[in-house]
């Protein structure tokens, strides 16, 4: 019966090129929004959804009313992503990942 051994395959903090282009094109996409942009469509999702909720379309106001977390999470990541400079160059980070 053979182990595996996965000791220290995290600590290289390296992802696969795959993940790496992909985490890299979403990066890219959301930082070019501001924050206020995914503010407000979430805020505008609640109150579409609230409008049909009135109107007698609960099932279009309920799957509208789905949008607003996925905005939020979205903007929310692209703040964290900002305020921690990783959309910098990385030529411009020291090597804990700060903007020097």
């Amino acid at each position: 019966m053979g182990t595996d051994n996965y000791e220290g395959a995290l600590e290289t903090g390296q992802p696969g090129p795959a993940g790496d282009n992909f985490a890299k094109t979403v990066k890219e996409y959301t930082t070019a929004v501001p924050f206020s942009a995914y503010l407000g469509v979430a805020v505008g999702a609640m109150a579409l959804s609230l409008a049909l909720q009135f109107a007698g379309r609960g099932k279009w106001g309920n799957f509208i009313a789905q949008w607003v977390p996925a905005c939020l999470i979205i903007g929310v990541y692209t703040k964290l992503v900002k305020l921690e400079g990783h959309d910098e160059p990385a030529d411009r980070r020291d090597n804990r990942g700060y903007t020097t």
